[in-house]
């Protein structure tokens, strides 16, 4: 009798042992992602292993899967002398379980960029450059504004089919834009989303102010800006009889440089939104972005996996390596 409670017993402990490893088994692991959306840091941050003693600035902006790359334009080649388009690359990373933030910055010599740039630059000043593709002929664009023989800034563009093998493709171009230029100078070009409406800014009128040129549905950028000239429309509600410069226009917001009164410095960043059918009253950007210095040429972009917006913007800031550097910072927009 006591050999069988002893079975028992021995049974009933085993049972008892294998239901606290079950239900130990059955715990659920805790999930180590406390931050599933990233943050892009709200302060302006050097682009230090980018920038140099030279003018660094003006810079396109393109998402890569790992990060950005960047086409801007800069003086370093001439030390100083004129100002051709060079390549660099941002590569940043969001820890999902602590929330940290990580970012560096690199020149760079991808021998794609490479032919592209080689194709754009000239002898003289290259500046402003802006990639765009069109579903229309599936050609990607690089437009520019560069020096032409009279001293002034013409529009150019050049293209090319995309980059599928290790084979690069040939690059055409730079042609003028006709359609666009006039005796004075124009530059800094920017579709809206719906690659319908361009727009960019020229002195045409005195002061720098923003111009808008629609372009039609079924028409290349090629046969578009290869048209007769056509007087661009201003933008009233952004311009002032101040300068009004750099557009660059991403979903509703519209993103661009002025120095007109009220702002904290030379020229300030401001920004505004595309509601109920126009561009709504421009507003100053802060003191996160802007100081008492110049704050010029900004491009944004978005990233899926991160809840704010990437800013990329030049500044001749006290604080840089020399003249003008490139930044990097986050920035919140009401895309509704």
């Amino acid at each position: 009798m006591k050999k069988s409670s002893a079975g028992f017993s021995l049974v009933l402990v085993l049972s008892m042992f294998a239901v606290v490893l079950n239900l130990i088994s059955c715990k659920k692991t805790e999930n180590p992602i406390r931050f599933p959306k990233g943050e892009f840091p709200d302060t302006s941050l050097a682009l230090a292993d980018i920038n140099t003693i030279y003018n660094d600035y003006n810079s396109d902006i393109h998402m890569l899967n790992n990060g950005l790359n960047i086409v801007f334009s800069s003086d370093r080649v001439s030390e100083g002398d004129q100002f051709d388009l060079v390549q660099g690359a941002i590569y940043y990373t969001w820890d999902q379980e602590n929330g940290i933030f990580d970012f560096n910055s690199e020149v760079t010599n991808d021998p794609f960029l490479t032919n592209l740039t080689a194709a754009a630059n000239t002898d003289r000043d290259d500046f402003g450059p802006y990639r765009v593709f069109s579903a229309v002929d599936g050609y990607y664009y690089l437009i520019l504004s560069s020096e032409n023989a009279e001293g002034n800034l013409d529009i150019y563009y050049l293209k090319h089919l995309p980059v599928l093998t290790s084979t690069l493709p040939i690059v055409k171009g730079p042609y003028p834009a006709t359609l666009l230029n006039t005796e004075g100078n124009e530059g800094y070009i920017s579709f809206d989303i719906n690659r319908d409406s361009a727009y960019f800014a020229s002195d045409i009128g005195g002061n720098f102010d923003i111009y808008m040129n629609n372009i039609g549905v079924d028409t290349t950028i090629t046969q578009w800006l290869s048209g007769s000239y056509e007087p661009s429309v201003k933008v009233d509600s952004i311009n002032t009889s101040s300068h009004e410069n750099c557009p660059f226009v991403y979903k509703k917001v519209m993103i661009f440089a002025s120095n007109r009164p009220g702002g904290l410095g030379k020229y300030d960043l401001y920004y505004s939104l595309f509601k109920n059918g126009k561009w709504n009253t421009p507003k100053n950007m802060g003191t996160k972005i802007n100081t008492s210095s110049n704050e010029f040429r900004p491009v944004i972009e978005s990233d899926e996996e991160f809840n704010n917006t990437l800013l990329i913007y030049s500044s001749d800031r006290p604080g840089g390596k020399g003249g003008y550097d490139l930044y990097f910072s986050g920035v919140d927009f009401d895309f509704r």
